[in-house]
């Protein structure tokens, strides 16, 4: 049976919060990758194929976050990573309110609280 907290390069425990930040940092990146496509498709639909040109740059935003947001997910998910913090992911998830994505809202208010526990902040001072 595999243990659910694997030990980071120091032999420090891995804290329930930094497992429950890579899945949902997993679950929002594989969301905001749908969420790209079908406002793309839609807006292609919407308008007979000009909004491809016009429009659709402007959902570039949530694809390229969901394939950060899913590889970032995914190396903290990892046996021994060696990450810090990502306040970054964590702001640009929460700028997809923009596009009217609440649920990378959200992602991003927990994961900015999540980074601001202790025993977060000492864990990735020992990973790192």
């Amino acid at each position: 049976m595999v243990e659910a907290n694997a030990l980071p390069a120091d032999g420090a425990q891995r804290p329930g919060l930094v497992t429950t930040l890579a899945a949902l940092t997993l679950a929002s990146g594989i969301d905001n990758l749908f969420f790209s496509i079908g406002i793309t498709g839609l807006l292609v639909l919407a308008t007979i194929g000009i909004g491809l040109v016009l429009c659709a740059p402007f959902t570039l935003l949530p694809a390229i976050l969901g394939v950060f947001e899913i590889v970032y997910g995914a190396r903290l998910l990892s046996e021994r990573p060696t990450l810090r913090p990502n306040r970054v992911i964590a702001s640009l998830e929460i700028a997809t309110l923009l596009f009217a994505n609440p649920i990378g809202v959200a992602v991003g208010i927990i994961a900015l609280v999540i980074y601001n526990d202790e025993s977060v902040k000492r864990y990735f001072a020992g990973a790192a």
